[in-house]
């Protein structure tokens, strides 16, 4: 399984860029409805991203009332043993 080279602070950043892109008064009617297409499915895709991470803290804060967060990595959310 080939690793991920993007973060969760990478996702900020693209979401952050993203809307500077969308507030740009410079781009034509053309250009704006590219860019509201390119914005939804980045939307869709971050959010998913979004609720994955959600699901891994969940099951993090689960595993540790049970005593047994330690015994277990998710990566997704930064717990490794390295």
């Amino acid at each position: 399984m080939m690793g991920t080279r993007t973060t969760l602070n990478d996702l900020n950043e693209y979401l952050f860029q993203e809307m500077d892109r969308l507030t740009n008064e410079d781009l034509s009617a053309e250009e704006l409805d590219k860019e509201i297409k390119r914005s939804d499915a980045l939307q869709k895709v971050a959010k998913t991203i979004i609720d994955n991470g959600s699901l891994a803290l969940q099951a993090k804060k689960y595993l540790d009332e049970y005593g047994q967060g330690d015994k277990v990595e998710l990566p997704l959310i930064g717990v490794t043993d390295k």
